[in-house]
């Protein structure tokens, strides 16, 4: 096998990896904000228009990027 078809190979799975690990962990973490947050009911504010508390979930979920970018980069 030739190492370009090789590389890109390496290069797609650990994509996959990465949107798999992205998208359970953002359940993950948004379930954990929300448990931590018993009070707020963030997606009735959402919808609201508050925009304040949807830049602090946009944050939580830019920081699980940062994580699992870091945690499956080679």
């Amino acid at each position: 096998m030739p190492a370009i078809v090789e590389a890109y190979l390496v290069t797609f799975g650990w994509a996959i990896v990465g949107s798999v690990a992205m998208g359970i962990g953002i359940v993950i973490a948004l379930k954990l904000f929300t448990l931590t947050t018993r009070d707020v009911d963030e997606w009735a504010l959402i919808k609201q228009g508050n925009i304040p508390i949807a830049i602090v979930l946009a944050s939580v979920i830019g920081s699980l990027g940062f994580v699992v970018a870091s945690a499956i980069r080679p």
